[in-house]
């Protein structure tokens, strides 16, 4: 399989023009080594990405919290497309086995970097923008960016909520697991969140983490 059909199969999608995606693969370094024009590398790309991808999350935290105000919303937003967070989505892709990267970039690291790596998952957005439409870029912005991200956001926030919550009214919270089911590979948890010492809100998940955090979800929708 090629390297594009590799990429094409992890993105969950497959391009009219495979030009567009070596485009968005291929590096300033890579273009001053063999002499390429400047509209050959990614550049170009990278700057139409940014603004599909801000649209779209945008969009996605305007609908998700419709009582916040503009400097909530931006908050999130930055979090939600920030370098690091974008480089994550990258290497979840293997992005930086596919770069086209000049010797001396390669011989840097650069493709291992988080600047490198978020630039060029960016222009890949644009690529895909372009060869199959906004509903086709949509769907890889959410799952690779937006659902991961606001998951592990709205998980952060909510137990913290619980706790700042609870604090100001002099009470403790912690959290104990009930039990565990099925094999090794496939185990569910169930864990009890305790607002000075007594249960109040229950939880499950493929972790006890993630069963901590909806079992704090449970206690909130109560305690409201």
């Amino acid at each position: 399989m090629s390297d594009v059909k590799r990429l094409e199969e992890a993105l969950g999608y497959h391009f009219a023009s495979p030009s567009l995606l070596e485009t968005a693969l291929t590096h300033s370094s890579y273009i001053n080594e063999h002499g390429l024009t400047k509209d050959q590398c990614n550049e170009r790309l990278e700057f139409l990405g940014d603004a599909v991808l801000e649209m779209i999350s945008s969009e996605c935290l305007f609908l998700k919290y419709p009582y916040e105000r503009e400097g909530e919303l931006s908050r999130r937003r930055a979090a939600l497309v920030c370098e690091p967070g974008l480089a994550a989505s990258a290497r979840q892709l293997s992005l930086g086995d596919y770069l086209r990267l000049g010797h001396g970039a390669m011989q840097e690291g650069a493709a291992t970097r988080d600047s490198v790596l978020s630039d060029a998952f960016e222009a890949v957005l644009a690529a895909v923008f372009l060869d199959g439409g906004i509903e086709e870029v949509k769907k890889i912005i959410y799952r690779f960016v937006l659902d991961p991200m606001e998951e592990k956001q709205d998980n952060r926030d909510v137990k913290t909520i619980l706790q700042e919550l609870l604090q100001k009214e002099g009470k403790t919270v912690s959290y104990r697991m009930i039990r565990e089911e099925g094999p090794d590979h496939d185990k569910t948890f169930f864990s009890a969140c305790l607002i000075d010492g007594l249960e109040v809100g229950y939880g499950q998940g493929h972790s006890k983490k993630i069963s901590e955090m909806e079992a704090a979800k449970d206690a909130l929708k109560k305690l409201e």
